[in-house]
Formats: C-alpha cells, structure tokens, sequence
C-alpha cells in the first residue's frame, strides 16, 4: 500500500509542471508537499507554516499542495512544515532538503557602494523597511499554481545564489536572476497581480513589487524608469517599466527576484532553466 501511495504522489507532482514550480527542496529552491493526509476538509484549504511563516497553498485538480519556499541559509537535511486544518488541529510535515553548491562572483562597482557612509547606511536601512514589507506581504487569494513568464528576453548575465564579491570584499549572495537586455527595453510583468510598491532604492535603483498573491512576490531592479502605480493591477504580460542601469550595477540589466513566504528563491524554478 504504501508503495502505491508513493507512486500516485510522484504522479500527480508530475502532473503540475504546467501550475506549479518543480519540486526542488534545496536551499533557494521550492518543496512541493501534498497535503493530502493532512488536510481534513478537501473543500478548505489547509494553512501551512514554515520557520513561522504562511506558505502558499494551491489546489490542482481536486489536490490540495504547499509551496515552500527553502532560504539559501537553510542546512540541508529534515525541515519541517506545520499544517492547521479548518478543524484547528496541527501536524508535523517533515521533508528533505538536499544540498546544492553555489558558485562564485566577482564585480567591481564604484565605491560608494561597498564602503557606504552614514548616509549612505541610513538610506539602506530606510530601504529595507519598505523592501521587507512588500516581500513579507501576504494577500488571501485561490490559487491554482504559481508558474511565470519571462519578463523580458535576453541572457541570464548570473545565476541565483552566487557567492558575491564586490571590490573583493564578500557580500550577501546573489537573491535573483540577472537577465541582460538594452536600456530602455520593456518589462513585463511575470505574471497577474497587484503593485504593492515601487521606488528608488540606493542598492536595487528604480525597483517595482508585485504581489501575486499568498506571499508570491516578484521584484523587478534596476529600471530606467517605473511605469505603474502602487495599488495598480497587473497582468502578465504587462509593461511594468524598461531596462536600467540604477543602483549598483556594472551594465544594462534586469534583476528579477522570486520570492514564496518572504523567502528569496531561483527564478528559473518558475520560468524554467
């Protein structure tokens, strides 16, 4: 029995290539879990948890699933999801997070932006304030898959996860995908969803958030210029703003970051490698 049950899970998380990310519980990946002996009430979709954050949860064909996203700095090895049921009642959801090496990056940028002043470092804090409340927004919404488009066309410059050097001094790894593309080129929103903010941010330039809803995020640096409102609704496809070289760069390119339960995740799980 229990050998059956394993094959119908890898056959239905075969079957959502084309509404939900690949299964890939690595640091900086996504864990597929179906939720199926978890969830009490079919109809209701159960609440999942991860390091004490809402994951999004989607129905394909009938099935509940959660999408977690794994942070880069998760070891591998057993983590654990929680899920309530409507019922009020928890349960343990462990899965297995593979290990996954990342390469290394070496930039040279101006100064100013390794060696930062005091007004510098304030701006970077005020920065973060509004960054971390768009990337930690959650919006109540039914979802069916999170897949997404590419949002604009060119090639990858640098891969999610690198470990970055600028001038030689070590920093934060890189947190999304570099697609290099001429200044002025349009930006398409990857998929629908709502401007929860934009602005002119000291390291990301001119940056746009768009929240698709139960903690999916997607961000968009370094533009030349913003061409949405917050508040503004989106659909895939949609000119958000074009190609720039603001904030810390070293040439034209869009910075497109991924994001599941305020958590920063390859890009490429979504729009494929």
């Amino acid at each position: 029995m229990n050998r059956l049950l394993t094959c119908i899970t890898i056959w239905i998380l075969s079957t959502l290539a084309l509404s939900a990310p690949e299964h890939s519980p690595r640091p900086g990946g996504v864990a597929i879990i179906d939720l199926a002996a978890a969830a009490s009430d079919g109809d209701t979709a159960p609440e999942v948890t991860f390091n004490g954050k809402r994951t999004l949860v989607f129905n394909h064909e009938g099935h509940w699933f959660a999408a977690v996203g794994v942070p880069l700095s998760q070891q591998p090895g057993e983590a654990t999801a929680i899920v309530s049921s409507s019922g009020g009642t928890q349960r343990e959801l462990p899965f297995s997070v593979g290990q996954h090496e990342y390469q290394e990056q070496r930039l040279t940028v101006k100064k100013s932006y390794v060696d930062l002043s005091q007004d510098q470092l304030d701006r970077v804090l005020a920065d973060r304030q509004i960054i971390d409340g768009a990337l930690g927004n959650f919006r109540e919404l039914e979802m069916t898959g999170v897949a997404l488009e590419s949002p604009v066309d060119g090639p990858r410059s640098s891969s999610f996860g690198l470990r970055r050097f600028f001038n030689d001094k070590p920093r934060s790894p890189h947190s999304g995908m570099d697609i290099a593309a001429a200044q002025g080129v349009s930006v398409a929103s990857a998929g629908p969803g709502i401007i929860t903010a934009t602005g002119d941010f000291y390291f990301n330039g001119n940056t746009v958030f768009v929240d698709h809803g139960q903690g999916f995020v997607t961000m968009y640096c370094h533009l030349s210029e913003i061409s949405v409102e917050d508040g503004q609704a989106v659909n895939t496809g949609e000119s958000i703003g074009k190609v720039g070289t603001t904030g810390r760069v070293t040439g034209a390119h869009l910075h497109f970051g991924t994001y599941l339960n305020g958590t920063a995740v390859d890009p490429a799980i979504f729009i494929g490698g």
